[in-house]
């Protein structure tokens, strides 16, 4: 369970393989008998049972729902969950000046990228805010960049801007807008790449050679489109990080 500001992902695996996964709005209000009816209804929709399930790993970055999390884990699946956290084992050694300051998905997203593509890497998740993970050569999370977020930016154009209106996070037909919308949308898309292509380069002058840049998150395919600079997009890179460490915690 992938729980962040915008969406919670539910990812079900067999094995190593990502058997079935699912995506729902996060909403802080909702309590645990409300969140397990919908997980449920997922379940039933592919004929899954709850009891099938025989482990449990919670990522959250929205502080009141991981207890709503857990109890869902204990009271419906019958699990104990691991928890991503201070005192779990992640197989990453953490290089910032306060370890305890780490979001649980960066790190999620840094043990998975150097388990999948070896290091040095940057992992770059684009979600309400868009974050950049350095990764070095050994494996240690070294910090990084926090951008404001693709969709954030555009609604602070739209809320901010009296004259601007709501737009779809899409390619324009060219750079050059001709009316606002193609106007907005250029600047969101192809500036938006600039800035991940600028800020891609100056971590890699840091790291040195060989960078691996992986990209995840709901609006990563839209921008890796417009880059050569981001080589691979997994769009479930924090559910695959979430099941490597909860089998380091077995």
């Amino acid at each position: 369970i992938d729980v962040g500001n915008s969406n919670i992902k539910f990812g079900l695996f067999s094995g190593d393989e990502l058997a079935a996964s699912w995506r729902i709005s996060t909403n802080r209000t909702q309590l645990t008998d409300e969140y397990a009816m919908l997980l449920l209804n997922l379940f039933a929709s592919q004929n899954i049972q709850p009891q099938q399930v025989s482990g449990c790993a919670i990522s959250c970055v929205v502080p009141q729902l991981t207890p709503v999390m857990g109890e869902l884990a204990r009271r419906y699946l019958k699990r104990e969950p691991v928890v991503v956290g201070p005192g779990v084992r992640t197989g990453v050694r953490i290089r910032i000046d306060h370890p305890a300051e780490a979001g649980s998905d960066r790190i999620i997203n840094a043990a998975a990228t150097f388990r999948l593509y070896g290091g040095p890497a940057i992992a770059i998740a684009f979600g309400t805010a868009t974050a950049f993970d350095a990764i070095s050569a050994e494996g240690d999370y070294l910090g990084g960049a926090i951008a404001p977020g693709l969709a954030a930016g555009a609604e602070a154009l739209f809320r901010f801007a009296a004259k601007l209106p709501q737009v779809e996070l899409a390619r324009p037909p060219q750079v050059i807008g001709k009316n606002t919308i193609h106007s907005m949308q250029s600047g969101l898309i192809f500036g938006y790449a600039g800035m991940v292509e600028g800020l891609v380069k100056r971590l890699s002058v840091e790291l040195g050679p060989g960078v691996r840049v992986v990209a995840t998150g709901g609006l990563a395919e839209v921008i890796a489109a417009e880059t050569d600079i981001i080589e691979i997009v997994e769009p479930h890179l924090t559910l695959i990080g979430l099941r490597l460490i909860y089998e380091l915690n077995q």
